[in-house]
């Protein structure tokens, strides 16, 4: 069992989210919610003084109209912890409150990243945008990423599953960073939007730099380990190009040959990249490795760049070619789709 932690206002953790998973909202329309909250209000001054953990309401606005019916607010959020801006404070953070909700309140039924793109278009933290989400009917309880430490957002379900479908159009960049599920009685009819396709090089590289950035810091933060491998269509065969493996630190390989001198796109060995050792004991297999560093670290654009300049030495002709291995989608007992890196799947 994790060892509860009181939040900004004084209040065990797993108090308050069950004290939200409870709450009556009264259908999101305004005089519910103000009800809520002067609730949630008078607890917290009880608790912990006026000031520490505020509850703060959302309301509808015009470009949000068109994903609810008669709700007058799309969520309630409650920040429960603060740390400093790094990453790997703000990844700790996340982590410790992850746990101890897990604890009290059994797996979530969704886990994921916004990457670039919050809730209803709105900005993300600049280290990571990891959420774990308790889907229920009509509401969901939701561990989000705030810019200065987790929040606990209660929010109706229908809306923001309305607004995360609103972006399976398929142009580029729709959606960011990941999701995952589980099968699981909560999950029952959900819905998954779309994804979208790299159509350029620039764009491909764009999206891996998203990705590289934050995933470190967002897989601490989430509990997870993920091993992936990038392939690539070369003439009439489909090989292994790259693996990926993102515990901390993020670890990034080529199994390009030694003709191709992966040096000159910015490869190292085992000498330059000790670490690597650990993830791959043999120094020549693979013999070109790059250590990404832990949460925070990542040089992502030249990350990104050294992996599409190899892609397309090794013969990828375009991004349409350059597939993510499908093992990547299996991530504990959740199913994963990446959204954020707009690549076909093989």
């Amino acid at each position: 069992m994790t060892d509860p932690h009181p939040t900004l206002t004084g209040e065990p953790l797993a108090d308050l989210a069950r004290r939200l998973r409870a709450a009556e909202t009264g259908g999101w329309r305004a005089d519910g919610a103000r009800a809520l909250v002067e609730q949630l209000g008078r607890r917290d001054r009880t608790a912990g003084g006026p000031s520490a953990g505020s509850p703060r309401l959302r309301p509808v606005g015009p470009s949000e109209e068109r994903y609810v019916e008669k709700e007058a607010y799309l969520e309630l959020a409650v920040p429960v912890a603060t740390a400093t801006p790094d990453a790997a404070s703000q990844a700790r953070a996340f982590r410790a409150a992850k746990d101890e909700l897990t604890d009290a309140l059994g797996e979530p039924s969704i886990i994921g990243s916004y990457g670039t793109l919050g809730p209803y278009h709105g900005s993300t933290p600049s280290w990571g945008a990891p959420f774990l989400r308790w889907r229920g009917s009509p509401d969901t309880l939701e561990l989000r990423a705030g810019h200065h430490g987790p929040e606990l957002v209660l929010e109706p379900t229908a809306p923001i599953e309305a607004w995360l479908g609103s972006l399976g159009h398929g142009e580029e960049h729709a959606i960011s960073g990941f999701l995952g599920t589980r099968r699981c009685p909560a999950n029952t009819g959900l819905g998954l939007p779309g994804r979208w396709s790299a159509r350029s090089w620039e764009t491909a590289t764009d999206a891996l730099t998203a990705f590289f950035a934050t995933l470190p810091a967002e897989c601490a933060a989430l509990g997870i380990a993920k091993v992936m491998r990038l392939y690539g269509r070369v003439g009439g065969s489909a090989p292994c190009l790259f693996d990926i493996d993102a515990d901390d630190p993020l670890m990034v390989a080529s199994y390009a040959e030694d003709d191709l001198d992966p040096a000159s796109f910015g490869w190292g060995t085992v000498d330059e990249h000790p670490r690597s050792r650990d993830t791959w004991p043999d120094t020549f297999d693979p013999r070109w490795r790059i250590d990404a560093g832990g949460p925070g670290e990542p040089a992502a654009r030249a990350l990104a760049e050294t992996v599409v300049a190899t892609a397309r030495a090794e013969g990828v002709a375009g991004p349409e070619g350059l597939l993510l291995g499908s093992e990547a989608q299996d991530v504990g007992d959740y199913t994963v789709t990446y959204y954020g890196l707009g690549l076909a799947v093989v």
